[in-house]
């Protein structure tokens, strides 16, 4: 990894890093994130920043980071952006890497008419770029128009109602000339013509242009990785300690605000798909708007780790920020994993944490099948065990919901699936789970299960506190039985995912296409 260390024109220091492995695909952080920065001297920003190892696309929108400084091209974020221009500055984004909650974020904020009038010179200049590269554009013929037909896109500001603006627009060009801007107030005989003052960008190289960053705003928030080191300006004096600097909690990858499977509906989160047939075409297209978007262009989201659902349990329980804890509220609920199991032997494990008067009851009077002589109490860990047949009649490739309808939901895109009950019931075919309880086997629990997808669950009554262990460290590992933990099921199921989309689009070819979908 090698290291450099750098003053551009107006003395801010940067650094840049190039990361071993990845050719051609370089990170730039600076010290005072805050400031629009120029530089056409002796400073060259590297043109690829994108995790996906794309190079920079100048034609299409690209957001930063603030945190970590990479790229990222719109296409390539699965949160729903909005109407946007290219070399916007009026934003803060958090790619997933850096996100307290695994989950991108993305705030538009009010923009400047200085930050405007750069977005828009820049705009104007990359679109002129093979008329023999005019840099000067005028501000009633070019730059006004522009301003006025992307102005909802610009800012979050209302539009002006009368024409004062414009020439308050033209005070703060001419006051920021030298700074940011450059200017021609008259033609080559000296004479201003009906379309002066033209104005340009200070610096013709447009990778230098980054968004304006809230810093003191974002400081509050813990990040990962590089970001997390940088050094911010100070906020708080002497050694009183401010109420934001506790470190957040890490949520893994979910969005707080989601829709619920209830009804006979479940949602699934999605992601583009980079691999998707006119990826590209549907994202620089303007011709998409309020129309519903093709399923196949994204993709489920694979979870990062086995965790506790959000989206699939009852509503009034209260989970963990860690999603490995979860107490229960009122009556019987229900709440299962991320991620089932078809065939194979896998473990897990359920500790009781805490069991307060009246959270547990006799379900009912009558007297089936015994199983389990005493019970279980707080301070138990429970291990439970599933083996399932190879033979399992479920298809090895999850569903890939491509062809599914995708619902828009607080700014996300979750693919919406019916759930087919009386089909379901008809394609049932039976197939044994073993019970642990503080290192000792409690017997078989159940036999001749259907055949299907298992997940882990647990059902509470009250308010009863339970933890959950999917591995790898164990408190009371069976040492008689071969088994995998279910965290080993999270990158099985990554693979499987991927499978099954790439063999959904290779089917498909050639029926994938943008102009036939209704």
């Amino acid at each position: 990894m090698t290291r450099m260390k750098m003053k551009s024109l107006n003395q801010e220091s940067w650094t840049w890093e190039k990361r071993e492995g990845f050719p051609r695909v370089d990170i730039v952080t600076y010290d005072d994130p805050g400031h629009f920065l120029f530089d056409t001297t002796s400073l060259q920003l590297p043109t690829t920043h994108d995790l996906s190892g794309k190079l920079r696309n100048l034609n299409a929108v690209e957001l930063m980071c603030w945190q970590c400084g990479s790229w990222f091209h719109e296409s390539c974020i699965s949160y729903q952006l909005g109407k946007l221009v290219p070399f916007m500055l009026n934003y803060s984004f958090t790619c997933k890497t850096c996100s307290s909650t695994g989950v991108e974020t993305f705030r538009k904020t009010q923009a400047q008419l200085r930050d405007m009038c750069i977005t828009a010179l820049a705009n104007l200049q990359h679109g002129n770029k093979d008329n023999r590269g005019n840099t000067m554009f005028s501000l009633q013929r070019d730059v006004i128009p522009f301003l006025e037909q992307n102005w909802e896109a610009l800012t979050t500001a209302a539009r002006r109602s009368t024409q004062s603006w414009h020439t308050t627009l033209q005070r703060m060009l001419m006051k920021e000339v030298d700074a940011y801007f450059t200017v021609e107030e008259t033609g080559e005989s000296g004479e201003p013509t009906q379309h002066h003052p033209f104005f340009g960008l200070l610096t013709s190289d447009l990778t230098l242009i980054r968004p304006i960053v809230d810093a003191p705003a974002q400081q509050q928030q813990s990040g990962k990785g590089r970001g997390a080191k940088r050094k911010m300006p100070e906020t708080t004096a002497g050694n009183k300690k401010a109420r934001g600097d506790m470190p957040a909690p890490k949520l893994h990858g979910y969005p707080v605000d989601h829709p619920f499977n209830k009804d006979g509906y479940r949602y699934i989160l999605a992601e583009p798909d980079p691999h998707a047939p006119f990826r590209q075409e549907f994202d620089d297209s303007n011709d998409w708007a309020g129309k519903p978007i093709p399923g196949w262009l994204y993709r489920a989201l694979s979870p990062g780790a086995v965790l506790l659902a959000l989206h699939d349990r009852a509503p009034q329980l209260r989970t963990a920020d860690d999603r490995l804890a979860v107490t229960g509220d009122k009556g019987y609920c229900l709440i299962r994993a991320t991620h089932g199991v078809s065939r194979g032997v896998w473990y897990w494990e359920c500790t009781i944490d805490e069991q307060p008067e009246g959270s547990h009851t006799l379900f009912h009077e009558s007297r089936g099948k015994h199983y389990f002589e005493g019970g279980f109490g707080e301070g138990d860990v429970l291990g439970i065990m599933i083996d399932l047949p190879e033979k399992n009649p479920v298809s090895q490739f999850p569903p890939t919901y491509k062809d599914k309808p995708l619902v828009k939901f607080r700014s996300h895109l979750y693919y919406e699936d019916k759930d087919d009950v009386p089909e379901a019931l008809k394609n049932l075919k039976p197939l044994n789970g073993v019970d642990v309880r503080n290192g000792k086997c409690c017997g078989e629990a159940f036999q001749n299960i259907y055949g299907g997808t298992y997940y882990p669950g647990v059902s509470l009554y009250r308010n009863i506190t339970l933890s959950v262990n999917f591995g790898p460290d164990f408190k009371h590992p069976p040492a008689s039985y071969e088994y995998r933990g279910m965290h080993e099921r999270c990158e099985e199921s990554m693979v499987e995912r991927t499978l099954a989309d790439m063999t959904y689009l290779v089917e498909n070819e050639g029926k994938l296409r943008l102009d036939v979908f209704t």
